[in-house]
């Protein structure tokens, strides 16, 4: 099947045939097959009588869904449903999708992730095992499509707040893939998720005679290492212009993975790249909707691990680009981790905290209930910032008292609570208005519904991946770029503030509703695509030639015509 978008007049060439080709879900239309193909395809009495149209299929398979109980089942029947017809599924999910992408990603795939055993209906993806640490290459060879452009991997340490999920970590790259395909129209022939199974430490997994994982504590240290490498040159060796999207590692290895990997493969880490540079375009919008310059900022964040320090270093980029230097940006920004305030000297911080880490001398004068430990509210109160991001996955944290004291010293505070699924949340909005009398600017990390304060009805903006990472896939796929930068994820944020609504109503939302979202990402792949040419790692063309080659590779859900490959007609 053609990654490209294939005009309704054309005919794509298929081998399958008969029930080989219904349970192929990239070729199966169902009941939408029609009479002649039925004929040529040998599927005549395989399918009701009836040739539905798409459309009817669409409204028979939304009402199935509405008749759906609870989450659960609505997810198992959208991932059954992707496993059975994709151009079906797609265009579904696509129709309604503010509705349905909480189910199919945050925050419902976090459960179906947990209950990956438990509802295992078909594999989609490869299972790359430690035990088969010397096959890699064979493995990767089983790929459905050796066309592949965009892979997703994890290993299922870190899935979304939840902790270590082991072999069911795999719903997580299968979510985004399917998101790079709703939201940027990467085509499903050319995305490939990867779960990386190295064991689990989850003692309930282990035990759980159902569990489908190795069962085996996880491998770590050298041997970690090593597997890693052996995957990452099998994947060069195999796929050697494919897009790598590191996901829901480990704080411990998420960074320095990146870092070991960044120059080797065109590959970025979506919690640390993709978390920054959407938080930064809410923070670029948020901005100028009180206008207030970017880099006159003061920034709390709650959290220190991988995404924290990823948002950090986008806001530093960021801040750089709007004229501060490198020193002053870093200045700006507190970060607070389980053990309070990040302070120079203090032996259990990792690097990547140490470049934030504040001097001694600065809170020599600070008052605090504990000088010994100076913990989040003690922060507010002497840093009185414009800005206080959580990433803590701590729910509650943001406390009345500390947003309260925060709301007297900003006319406008702009708060994110961004810690996922939404039982994680620091906060919940409609506490966050009422605490700051509908004044605080707001964004989450998982979908929260209008709060209403002073008599009107108040938009709560996700702070939502999905805005950034299709569209940096997209540019990257259609520009050819060889490397992914720091500087490209900043131009997605400038082109996704662009979208705010707030920009023209104050009161609105700080990012756009969902069913813009493939405008959003055109929008970003262009300004990653100018980027990467810029920087000069890919082949320089004109902004009307990269729009064309953006608009390309957009693939839509509808069914295309299908001819017999002349080797099964028996034709010479």
């Amino acid at each position: 099947m053609s990654s490209r978008q294939i005009p309704e007049e054309e005919f794509l060439a298929v081998s399958q045939k008969g029930r080989e080709l219904l349970d192929n879900p990239l070729l199966n239309k169902g009941t939408a097959f029609p009479e002649d193909e039925r004929l040529e395809f040998d599927l005549l009495g395989l399918l009701p009588p009836h040739v539905a149209t798409l459309e009817e299929q669409l409204a028979r398979t939304y009402g199935n869904y509405k008749r759906k109980e609870n989450d659960l089942e609505r997810y198992i029947f959208l991932v059954s449903m992707h496993d059975r017809n994709e151009t079906l599924f797609y265009r579904l999910v696509q129709e309604h999708i503010t509705e349905m992408l909480p189910i199919i990603y945050t925050p419902v795939v976090g459960l179906g992730c947990q209950m990956y055993s438990r509802i295992y209906r078909r594999p989609r993806g490869l299972y790359v095992s430690y035990q088969y640490r010397d096959r890699i290459d064979t493995i990767l060879a089983n790929a459905s499509n050796p066309q592949v452009e965009v892979i997703v991997v994890t290993d299922g340490e870190r899935i979304l707040g939840l902790g270590d999920l082991g072999v069911g970590g795999i719903g997580i790259p299968v979510g985004k893939l399917a998101l790079y395909t709703i939201c940027a129209g990467i085509a499903p022939t050319t995305t490939l998720p990867i779960i990386l199974d190295v064991g689990t430490n989850n003692a309930e997994l282990l035990n759980d005679p159902l569990y489908l994982g190795w069962r085996h504590e996880r491998v770590t240290g050298q041997e970690y290492d090593d597997f890693i490498e052996a995957f990452v040159t099998g994947v060069t060796r195999r796929f050697p212009n494919a897009l790598l999207q590191w996901e829901d590692f480990a704080k411990r290895n998420a960074a320095r993975l990146l870092e070991r990997y960044r120059d080797r493969l065109c590959s970025f880490n979506d919690d640390i790249q993709g978390t920054g540079a959407v938080t930064v375009a809410g923070l670029i919008a948020a901005s100028r909707v009180i206008g207030k310059k970017f880099k006159d900022h003061r920034i709390v964040m709650f959290g220190a691990g991988s995404s924290a320090i990823g948002i950090s270093d986008q806001i530093v980029a960021a801040m750089i680009k709007d004229g501060a230097t490198e020193q002053d940006a870093r200045s700006r920004i507190w970060l607070v981790d389980s053990r309070g305030l990040v302070i120079a000297g203090r032996n259990d911080s990792e690097p990547a905290k140490q470049r934030y880490a504040r001097p001694q001398a600065e809170i020599a004068e600070w008052k605090a209930e504990r000088p010994e430990h100076y913990d989040l509210l003690d922060v507010v109160r002497n840093v009185a910032p414009s800005v206080l991001v959580g990433t803590s996955a701590q729910p509650g944290r943001f406390t009345e008292q500390l947003v309260r004291e925060m709301a007297s010293r900003v006319d406008r505070p702009v708060i994110f609570p961004l810690s996922n699924p939404t039982s994680k949340s620091e906060a919940v909005p409609e506490d966050l208005m009422k605490w700051t009398d509908a004044r605080a600017l707001v964004a989450t990390g998982s979908p929260f519904p209008p709060v209403v304060a002073h008599g009107r009805s108040i938009e709560i903006g996700q702070c939502n991946n999905a805005f950034i990472f299709p569209g940096v896939g997209l540019g990257v796929v259609a520009a050819k770029a060889r490397r992914v930068t720091q500087a490209m994820f900043v131009a997605a944020a400038e082109a996704l503030s662009e979208f705010s609504p707030a920009l023209s109503d104050p009161s609105d939302s700080l990012f756009p509703a969902l069913e813009r979202v493939r405008e959003v990402s055109k929008a970003v792949a262009l300004a990653v695509g100018a980027e990467a040419q810029r920087a000069g790692l890919a082949e320089q063309t004109s902004r009307e030639e990269l729009e064309l080659r953006v608009d390309a590779k957009m693939w839509t859900a509808h069914y295309v015509r299908y001819k017999r490959t002349k080797a099964d007609t028996g034709a010479a």
